[in-house]
């Protein structure tokens, strides 16, 4: 079983580190952020490398930075034979928010995605159904960005109290 800076330091002598950061707090779990351009590379080598076999994701989610005009995604992935866990980080700038998908690579992004997508405006390039998931097609906007403005109606009718 690795460490989360171990994994850092495995990752850092196959890509680098100008594509990855190492980040830790006083509480919390350590994660390691990586370039968005790079996402995909990097999950693939963490699920098929014998010292890694990242082989779960375990929760994919948005994130809304309203500060720092950004959106990101946190990605937490287990190997089951190995029995380490990391988590990895991205972030987009708003007016840009693409992030390459990962469903090729975990099934079950598939709908984590989508619903990053949905809630909070992450586009997944290359995503096969890249579509809402929890609201109506037509819905305006992204109910989990910090500045959402809930719509008054949807369709005619009410949407709040």
């Amino acid at each position: 079983m690795k460490t989360p800076e171990e994994i850092f330091n495995y990752l850092t002598n196959q890509f680098g580190e100008e594509d990855l950061s190492f980040e830790s707090r006083d509480i919390g779990q350590p994660w390691i952020t990586v370039l968005a351009s790079k996402i995909r590379e990097v999950s693939k080598f963490l699920r098929d490398d014998s010292e890694l076999l990242f082989d779960t994701l375990m929760c994919l989610s948005g994130i809304h930075y309203p500060k720092e005009e950004e959106l990101g995604v946190a990605y937490h992935l287990h190997s089951t034979k190995l029995t380490h866990n990391i988590a990895l980080k991205v972030r987009v700038p708003e007016s840009k928010p693409n992030v390459p998908s990962v469903e090729s690579i975990w099934k079950t992004a598939n709908w984590h995605e989508r619903e990053a997508w949905d809630m909070v405006g992450v586009v997944f390039d290359d995503h096969p159904n890249h579509k809402r998931i929890l609201l109506p097609d037509d819905w305006e906007g992204h109910p989990l960005r910090k500045d959402y403005v809930q719509q008054e109606f949807y369709q005619g009718m009410p949407t709040g109290e």
